[in-house]
C-alpha cells in the first residue's frame, strides 16, 4: 500500500489549569526558541484520547483493548463469561497458564507491610495475592476473547494442552493477531516478548504554548465550618502551581500503518477500507476533542480549540510548530489571532517548498474573528461532525485507489 498520512494541527487556549504536572506537582514546562513554554506531554494527550474513545462512543467496545499489568484477573473474568460453571480459582489457574504461554512474563508481586501484617492478621482480601504482568500489557477484547476461549477448550488438562506444538503456536497467534483500534493507532511495546510488539501508526508532539509562559502558584486556605467565633484561622492552607496559554498541538496518522495492524475487517461482512476509515475518523475526533483531566475539579478548564487544520498528505508528515519558534508577543492583548495569522503565512511557504500540493487535501474548522486569516488555507467545514466526515471519505477513497 502506498504511503499516506493525516496531519492534525489545533490552536486551543487554555485558562489557568494544571492539564499534566511533573515530579514537582508544577505544570509540565520546557524551552523553545530561547523561551519558557507550557507544555502538555504527548504521553497525557494520548490517554485523554483513548479515554474518550469509550467516554463518547466513537468505537464499539469489541474495538478497543485493556492496557493493564493484572491481565491474568482480567483473562479470568473473561474464561468465566465463557464457562460460568468455572470457579474463580480455577480460572485464575487457568489464565496464569494461558498468559504465560504466551510469552508475556507474569510475576506474584512483592507484597507492602501493610498487605503483609493484614494478611497475617487473617484479613481474607489480602492473603491470595494474584499474579500479574511485570509491565503494562496492551490486549484487544478479541484477543481476550480468542485466549478465554483457548483456555476452556484446554481446561481438563491444561498443562497437557499447552504441550502440544500447535496449541503452543495457536496460543501466540491469539494474542498477536486481530489488533484492537487503540492498539493499531498507539503500538504495543512489551521489551522481553519483542514478537507482540506493535508498530504505532500514530505519532502526538508534546504541545507546546506559542507564547512565553511563567507559571504561576494559587495559595488558597479552606475553613473549618465547625470553628467558634473564638477559633479564627484556617483549617487547611496550601498552593497550587498552574499556567494559561494558547497551546499549538499536533498528531500525524499513517493511514498505511493503520490499516497494516488492522489487517482485517474488525466485524463481521466488512470491508478492510471500512474498520480503517472509523479508526481513522474516531481518532481525528478524539485527538480534537479530548482533553487532559489533571486538576479539572480545581480548575474547570474545559475549553475546545479554536482552530483545527487537517491534512491529508503523501509527502512525510509536517508539523507547523516553527512557525511560534518566534514567540507569540501578544500586543494587542491575546494570542490566538497573532498565532493563527502566522499560521496562515507559514503553511503555504512550507508546502510550497515541501509538500505536494497536488496530491494534499486540507479541511479547516474554526471558531471565531481570530481565526478568520485561516479561513482560505483549506475546505472550510461548518462543524466537526462535517470535518470527520469528509476526512474518513478522503480516506476511503485513498484506500481504494489502485496502487
Amino acid at each position: 500500500m502506498n504511503r499516506f498520512y493525516l496531519d492534525v494541527h489545533a490552536l486551543q487556549t487554555v485558562p489557568p489549569s494544571n492539564l499534566n504536572r511533573d515530579d514537582t506537582g508544577s505544570p509540565k514546562s520546557s524551552v523553545y526558541g530561547g523561551v519558557p513554554r507550557a507544555r502538555v506531554s504527548s504521553q497525557a494527550w494520548k490517554k485523554a484520547t483513548r479515554d474518550y474513545f469509550k467516554s463518547q462512543n466513537l468505537l464499539d467496545p469489541s474495538e478497543l483493548g485493556v492496557r493493564t499489568k493484572k491481565v491474568v484477573e482480567v483473562l479470568a473474568d473473561r474464561i468465566r463469561e465463557h464457562d460460568a460453571s468455572m470457579a474463580e480459582v480455577e480460572a485464575l489457574e487457568l489464565a496464569a497458564e494461558v498468559i504465560a504461554a504466551t510469552g508475556l512474563k507474569i510475576e506474584v508481586p512483592k507484597r507492602k507491610s501493610s498487605a503483609k501484617k493484614s494478611a497475617a492478621e487473617g484479613d481474607e482480601e489480602t492473603q491470595e495475592v494474584l499474579p500479574e504482568a511485570k509491565y503494562l500489557v496492551f490486549l484487544s477484547a478479541r484477543q481476550l476473547d480468542g485466549l478465554a476461549r483457548f483456555a476452556v477448550e484446554g481446561s481438563a488438562d491444561i498443562a497437557g494442552f499447552l504441550k502440544d506444538k500447535e496449541n503452543k503456536a495457536r496460543v501466540k497467534q491469539l494474542a498477536d493477531t486481530r489488533h484492537s483500534v487503540d492498539i493499531a493507532l498507539f503500538g504495543r511495546m512489551v521489551a522481553d516478548a519483542t514478537d507482540f510488539n506493535v508498530d504505532a501508526a500514530v505519532q502526538v508532539a508534546h504541545a507546546i504554548s506559542v507564547h512565553r509562559v511563567d507559571n504561576e502558584s494559587d495559595y488558597y486556605t479552606a475553613v473549618d465550618d465547625h470553628n467558634k467565633d473564638s477559633e479564627p484561622g484556617a483549617g487547611m492552607i496550601g498552593t497550587v502551581d498552574f499556567n494559561s496559554a494558547t497551546l499549538y498541538r499536533y498528531a500525524a496518522l499513517g493511514v498505511h500503518q493503520l490499516a497494516a495492524n488492522l489487517g482485517e475487517g474488525l466485524q463481521q461482512d466488512e470491508s478492510k477500507v471500512t474498520p480503517v476509515r472509523r479508526a481513522a475518523e474516531a481518532f481525528v475526533q478524539g485527538f480534537v476533542e479530548s482533553l487532559p483531566t489533571g486538576k479539572i475539579n480545581t480548575f474547570g478548564h474545559h475549553t475546545l480549540p479554536d482552530a483545527v487544520v487537517v491534512k491529508l498528505r503523501t509527502t512525510r508528515p509536517i508539523s507547523f510548530v516553527a512557525a511560534f519558534e518566534e514567540p507569540v508577543r501578544g500586543d494587542l492583548g491575546g494570542h490566538m489571532s497573532e498565532a493563527c495569522a502566522r499560521l496562515a503565512e507559514y503553511i503555504p511557504d512550507v508546502e510550497r517548498a515541501y509538500g505536494d500540493e497536488g496530491a494534499t487535501l486540507t479541511w479547516v474548522l474554526r471558531v471565531g474573528p481570530n481565526t478568520r486569516k485561516l479561513a482560505d488555507i483549506g475546505t472550510e467545514s461548518r462543524n466537526i461532525g462535517e470535518l470527520i466526515a469528509s476526512v474518513g471519505q478522503a480516506v476511503a477513497e485513498r484506500l481504494e485507489k489502485p496502487e
